[in-house]
């Protein structure tokens, strides 16, 4: 997630994060000039060392939230804002949640505002891609 709002996820696999789960997921959906933001988990600054990318941290254990400019806040605010949503629906099975996230990514960011938009995108249909 960046500063301005802009959200990809994914499901990264279960267990604990790794420089290969890294590896697998962000290195199509991130620019190689970024500025990579993580908390403190090991696996992040291995992973920006080996593509070639700038990487800073916050340590959230030790209480420290902002250095600076550098946060992670916005990311732990979606966060946040997804495990609220997702309890309504007491557990998600792990192989529905790609769906889930997708569904969460389309309220998040109010990128369909009515029911009948979020139908035809349910079922496929694009009023802007079709063709007349």
């Amino acid at each position: 997630r960046d500063r301005t709002g802009q959200t990809i996820d994914f499901v990264a696999g279960m267990g604990q994060l790794t420089k290969a789960t890294l590896h697998a997921c962000l290195p199509p959906v991130i620019d190689r000039d970024i500025l990579l933001v993580s908390d403190g988990h090991p696996a992040y600054p291995a992973f920006a060392r080996e593509i070639g990318i700038e990487h800073a941290s916050v340590n959230l254990r030790a209480g420290i939230r902002v250095r600076g400019t550098v946060h992670v806040q916005n990311v732990n605010a979606y966060h946040s804002r997804l495990r609220g949503w997702l309890r309504a629906f007491h557990g998600v099975a792990t192989r529905y949640l790609p769906n889930y996230l997708g569904w969460r990514w389309i309220l998040d960011a109010k990128r369909i505002l009515s029911p009948e938009s979020l139908l035809r995108a349910t079922l496929g249909t694009f009023p802007h891609l079709m063709v007349t």
